[in-house]
């Protein structure tokens, strides 16, 4: 394996650090301390505890992508920020719920630790985590706008604009490694096709880590989103978030791929 030394005027990441160290939020800005209980219901509690499941797999993904991508930099800098930023809502979120007396069972929690296998291919790694910002910055958003707590609401809606740049910067490292790597296209329009082929919502985590025994009595990050669909979304979410995936991925790999069939033509095109 070859490591390259990084060129600091080049780096993607410094730019991210400097976007973030300039304007990201601090918990301390939260007003925890003033959340009305009367406010909330017992499906913000579901909801709460369900992101927390799926934020708390940040030490697992960032595990991942430094194993993954030992020879890259400028990403493993970027998997680092993004880390923090990602224990940052775990840890909103669980102090939310601390706020209104709820309990966060924290064995569930730590039964995420295990890192995530690599993905076929990088780009397919990088693929997934397009899918699950985009995912999660459209359910807080569509969430923060249904909740009446105000806390709470601010919460989701500073999380949701934190995911939007997260899908935008594993967008940019998926680019440039399709650049330098073609060849791996199938295996980003394949991970695209797994993700959005049916009536559901698919988020990495659930299809990695649902599995597990210490989930038994947790909620996960699959409760969430099914609450979502039945309580929250609207008629026709589900495909306007699916439409959004596809659209960037298409942006992505210069495919039509408004469609599951326009996404088999485009597999069956690069594995031509």
């Amino acid at each position: 394996m070859t490591i390259h030394a990084p060129d600091m005027d080049r780096m993607h990441s410094l730019g991210v650090f400097r976007h973030y160290d300039k304007s990201h939020w601090r918990l301390a800005e939260l007003p925890l301390g003033d959340v009305d209980r009367s406010l909330v219901k017992p499906e913000y509690i579901t909801l709460v505890k369900s992101a927390v499941m799926g934020e708390s797999n940040v030490i697992a993904a960032v595990h991942g992508f430094l194993n993954e991508f030992a020879d890259d930099y400028d990403f493993s800098a970027f998997a680092v920020i993004w880390g923090y930023q990602e224990v940052q809502h775990h840890f909103a979120f669980t102090s939310w719920l601390q706020a209104v007396g709820e309990h966060v069972d924290n064995r569930a929690v730590a039964a995420m630790r295990a890192p995530y296998d690599p993905g076929s291919t990088p780009s397919a790694t990088l693929a997934t985590n397009i899918i699950s910002e985009l995912t999660v910055n459209h359910v807080y958003r569509a969430v923060s706008a249904w909740v009446e707590e105000p806390a709470l609401k601010d919460l989701l809606l500073r999380a949701s604009r934190d995911e939007a740049g997260h899908a935008k910067e594993f967008r940019h490292f998926a680019a440039k490694r399709l650049e330098q790597h073609p060849q791996e296209t199938a295996s980003v329009l394949e991970t695209l096709y797994f993700y959005t082929a049916d009536d559901r919502i698919k988020h990495p985590v659930g299809v990695f880590k649902s599995g597990l025994a210490e989930l038994g009595d947790s909620e996960t990050i699959d409760t969430g989103f099914a609450l979502f669909l039945d309580t929250v979304a609207d008629q026709g979410e589900l495909d306007a978030l699916q439409g959004k995936i596809r659209r960037t991925f298409s942006s992505l790999t210069g495919y039509d791929l408004s469609s599951n069939r326009a996404v088999r033509r485009a597999i069956a095109r690069a594995l031509g």
